[in-house]
């Protein structure tokens, strides 16, 4: 799951540093973490700085500070306090573009004055919370992972600490990339305290998610969920290992929003400024060491990855929507390698805004970019064989409708590499069908 560059969306549904382009990469953000001379150093690229310091760099580059500071990433301890991250960035290609939330809004009812007498809610199940945790929490784990050896007798291996969720009771685990990103060694210790050696199965092309596997029989297994049946106000409940040293810890609130994107967020090792899209957006608390555990609703069942904080803020945290980890995680368990779809394409998410902004005659669809800030079709790509031009906007993709309920990359994340499929294409008015042969979306 590293992406990095390319500007402009692409069918990965991670968005460049231009307003309007997303892109298929990811990138990482600096995690919060303490030391000493006797304890394990996090890695130079990996600290986030306390408040009240400067956090080491190497060659004179301390981690990027953006707007969004990765919390994922994060798992960075030293010594026996742990100090884990939450991952920042996810660069937009094709599947994770913008989509218009104003595309076929219903007409608005006609207001009617209600008397508070007429208005009821139901009471608070304070008890739901407690329910979910103890139902869920058995599933969820911390991961430890050691990145390369010591470099003299007297000091340990760099650590890092994250977190992770259980999905099938065979010992196969979903977290962020972040969490085991550099590692040569991952230990994974469950609720009960039992831990095992584990190894990483593979990692996403195209989000910040990671496959973990451990030799487990009947472990506790996580419910999914589906995400795109959520609405904000709705009960979210955060389960992770905030710090690395405070495990299972559960926070609550609610769904603050959804489809996240353009937000910013600064790589701390290449300096370049990344873009966080279709994300959800809640006020349960986020910490560090937090990345790569559940975001669950009231029924128990895992609708996000955590991911990301917003730092200068209160109540502000990210998570990969579960869907968009769900072919992963079914590529795992039928023993393939993760792959992901590829159109080759950089695109803009069609709103409301944009679509007056351009003179564009629809507000919904993915644009593809022309020519800025990069080429809108890679070369070679599948998009180029199909005849896709840069000005294009793919409006459907085997019938359904690309707009702000159903992102690019929702949509090519229900197909496999190789599958054909045929995409209706508005080109200077026209409407066309496109056939298309999906590719492999190359590691970036």
């Amino acid at each position: 799951m590293t992406d990095r560059s390319h500007s402009g969306p692409d069918e990965t549904g991670v968005g460049p540093a231009a307003d309007m382009d997303q892109r298929e990469t990811a990138s990482y953000s600096p995690p919060y973490s303490q030391s000493s001379y006797w304890a394990p150093r996090t890695p130079d690229h990996w600290l986030e700085p306390l408040p009240d310091r400067q956090a080491p760099g190497r060659g004179g580059r301390g981690p990027g500070l953006g707007m969004l500071l990765a919390m994922a990433f994060v798992a960075l301890i030293a010594g026996g306090i742990g100090a884990g991250g939450t991952y920042l960035a996810l660069e937009g290609r094709e599947p994770q573009a913008t989509a218009s939330p104003v595309a076929n809004a219903p007409t608005p009812t006609p207001m009617v004055a209600v008397t508070p007498a007429q208005v009821t809610f139901p009471p608070a199940d304070a008890g739901a919370v407690s329910r979910v945790a103890d139902v869920v929490s058995p599933a969820v784990v911390t991961i430890t992972g050691l990145a390369g050896e010591a470099e003299d007798p007297f000091t340990l291996p760099e650590t890092g600490v994250g977190s992770g969720v259980i999905f099938d009771p065979e010992g196969w685990i979903l977290t962020n990339r972040h969490v085991v990103a550099d590692v040569q060694n991952v230990r994974v210790q469950l609720n009960d305290r039992r831990e095992f050696a584990g190894r990483v199965y593979g990692v996403d092309t195209l989000t910040d998610l990671a496959i973990v596997k451990i030799d487990g029989i009947d472990l506790p297994a996580a419910e999914w969920g589906d995400s795109a049946q959520l609405r904000p106000g709705q009960l979210a409940i955060a389960i992770g290992s905030p710090l690395g040293t405070f495990t299972n810890s559960v926070t609550s609130g609610v769904i603050s929003a959804l489809g996240r994107n353009n937000v910013p967020v600064t790589d701390p090792v290449t300096g370049e400024t990344r873009r966080l899209n279709n994300l959800i957006q809640t006020d349960a608390a986020i910490n560090p060491g937090n990345s790569g555990g559940p975001l669950v609703n009231e029924q128990g069942e895992v609708v996000g990855i955590n991911t990301a904080v917003a730092t200068g803020a209160q109540g502000i945290g990210f998570a990969i929507p579960i869907n968009i980890a769900k072919p992963i995680m079914r590529q795992a368990l039928a023993g393939e390698p993760i792959e992901r779809p590829w159109i080759g394409i950089s695109y803009v998410a069609i709103d409301r805004n944009i679509a007056d902004r351009e003179g564009l005659p629809i507000d919904y669809g993915a644009w593809i970019s022309p020519g800025r800030p990069t080429r809108g079709i890679v070369p070679g790509s599948p998009a180029e064989e199909a005849g896709l031009r840069e000005g294009d906007i793919v409006t459907a993709i085997n019938g359904r409708r690309v707009d702000a309920n159903n992102t690019l990359d929702e949509v090519l994340a229900a197909f496999q590499p190789g599958d054909t499929l045929v995409l209706m294409v508005l080109r200077d008015g026209e409407a066309l069908e496109v056939t298309l042969t999906l590719g492999v979306r190359p590691p970036t």
